[in-house]
């Protein structure tokens, strides 16, 4: 069974948000996540989502070492739709979310009738993920620069015709998404307050990781 779908349409987000929290996932607006789905709570939850709004919430545990059935969480998630679903044979889920818009936590649901937990979402704070960002206010060269010494340092080549005709917002956002920064440093990219501060804060974690890693290239 397959099913696909997409983002569009979508005018209202559920003021009671069922999440999948996980360590050191990422979501942000219009990135995509794949994810495999194998939990039995989990698996409910997706099958509930499917049968309404498609709409979960991804958020990180505080601890990212935590083996406790339901750690405390970060107060900011993002809100995404599953965009992609497919079942395996053997029970598995294979889904894509792709990120709407991020949320804070008002509270969780203490009375819930499921296995999966659900809080109550407000999405005010973050209105402006739901509108395109203004192109022209991030440093594409800095950025450029810094990311194209990254990926030489992990021998890896990028696409930068397709990178340099990405709009601002879904090129920071992707690689935020996929650069391998650590769970606290995925929090700081998602909480930052609008694309250009993500992107200062993205070159900075790169230049810093290449620190770290004895690589004595800081771009400015």
């Amino acid at each position: 069974m397959s099913d696909q779908g997409t983002t569009s349409g979508l005018e209202e987000l559920p003021a009671i948000l069922p999440i999948f929290p996980l360590s050191g996932a990422l979501l942000l607006t219009t990135g995509q996540l794949p994810l495999n789905v194998f939990e039995p709570r989990y698996l409910d939850l997706v099958r509930d989502a499917m049968e309404s709004h498609r709409v979960i919430g991804i958020i990180q545990p505080r601890n990212p070492d935590t083996s406790a059935h339901e750690p405390a969480l970060y107060d900011i998630g993002c809100a995404g739709k599953i965009c992609e679903f497919s079942e395996h044979p053997s029970g598995i889920y294979q889904i894509t979310v792709e990120g709407i818009c991020r949320f804070s936590v008002v509270e969780e649901i203490s009375d819930r009738t499921t296995l999966y937990r659900q809080v109550k979402a407000s999405y005010d704070p973050f209105n402006s993920d739901r509108t395109p960002c203004d192109n022209g206010k991030v440093d594409r060269d800095a950025l450029q620069n810094v990311l194209k010494h990254f990926l030489e340092f992990e021998n890896e080549e990028a696409d930068w015709e397709a990178l340099n005709h990405l709009a601002d917002d879904n090129l920071i956002n992707s690689l935020s998404m996929i650069c391998p920064f650590s769970p606290a440093e995925k929090q700081a990219l998602l909480e930052a307050t609008d694309v250009p501060a993500r992107a200062r804060l993205l070159i900075d974690l790169l230049n810093m990781m290449m620190q770290q890693s004895g690589v004595n290239r800081t771009v400015q």
